[in-house]
């Protein structure tokens, strides 16, 4: 094979999911239906935000926003594992195999910031309702998504510049259904020293410092309902709080599962299935957990179907 960047390898082999092969086709038109109604689902919730004017809030900017980063998380992994099932083809070349890990780490990033975002939202919603309007203005929102957009490019890709830095030779089969990062430094037969300890540091930045503020935020969020009777504002901040809560534990939920207790070296089984949940399940999920927990989204979103029955 041709030298490609300090590399022998030209291309890598993507094993997949772990499957019985005669039950592939069933596998298929499952993800199938899973990424299409990722992309239908998350569409038409940016559609209804777009067209209904009491939507036009802090709340529902971030929340467009995470419905278009959720398309794009899955389309970087779900269409190419669909085109290897229905073609019996593994096989991914380097420059695509490094693209695909720049955008899933870059899209993944944006993910973890606009949870974040969103939760400050809530916790200037509820904790301080009166200067709401004052502090969460259109300047802080965009600039929250700018530097979350900023943020996640240099993470994405001070990691893609450390990995083209290795070396790649003999073993080019991946047991995985996309490019991981960790899988990829598996196979290297560079020193990956350097590459773990910068895994570790920006991880503590893209991944458990979010986490923190969004504790935190909820923290003073369960302290504040404590201290103070609950009126009508904050009763339908706490309805949006609820759909949060519950997309913020399926996708931090998963990736600690993956992460913070990882798979024996022996076994990868259960870190390409955890994988399926955060790329396919979450984002599929996070549209129905906004409509069928959120009143103005339910309410909307009923409008619109009986507009266009």
């Amino acid at each position: 094979m041709k030298k490609d960047n300090q590399s022998s390898v030209s291309e890598f082999l993507l094993l997949g999911l772990p499957m019985w092969t005669e039950k592939q086709g069933i596998y298929y038109t499952l993800f199938l239906a899973m990424y299409l109604t990722t992309v239908l689902g998350n569409l038409l919730t940016m559609l209804l935000i777009r067209l209904d004017s009491r939507l036009h809030t802090p709340m529902y900017f971030f929340l467009s926003h995470l419905a278009f980063t959720d398309i794009s998380f899955s389309s970087v992994t779900a269409p190419k594992m669909l085109m290897n099932m229905q073609t019996q083809s593994q096989s991914i070349s380097y420059a695509g195999c490094i693209s695909q890990l720049y955008f899933f780490l870059f899209w993944g990033d944006l993910d973890n910031f606009l949870l974040t975002s969103m939760a400050y939202d809530r916790y200037v919603a509820i904790c301080h309702p009166l200067h709401y309007t004052t502090i969460m203005s259109q300047n802080l929102c965009f600039l929250l998504v700018i530097v979350s957009w900023v943020l996640s490019c240099a993470s994405a890709l001070l990691h893609t510049l450390l990995l083209t830095r290795l070396s790649f030779r003999g073993d080019n089969a991946l047991p995985h259904f996309f490019c991981d990062l960790s899988a990829l430094l598996k196979l290297s037969s560079s020193d990956t020293t350097v590459n773990e300890l910068v895994i570790f540091t920006v991880g503590v930045v893209v991944i458990t410092l979010p986490l923190i503020c969004i504790l935190v935020s909820y923290g003073h969020i369960g302290a504040t309902i404590l201290k103070v009777p609950l009126t009508k504002g904050i009763c339908k901040a706490l309805s949006t709080c609820c759909s949060h809560l519950s997309v913020v534990s399926l996708y931090y939920g998963a990736i600690i599962g993956l992460y913070f207790f990882p798979s024996s070296d022996n076994s990868n089984d259960k870190d390409v299935i955890v994988a399926v949940l955060y790329t396919l399940v979450t984002p599929m999920l996070n549209p129905f957990i906004y409509s069928l927990r959120n009143r103005d989204m339910k309410g909307i979103t009923k409008l619109f179907l009986l507009a266009i029955s």
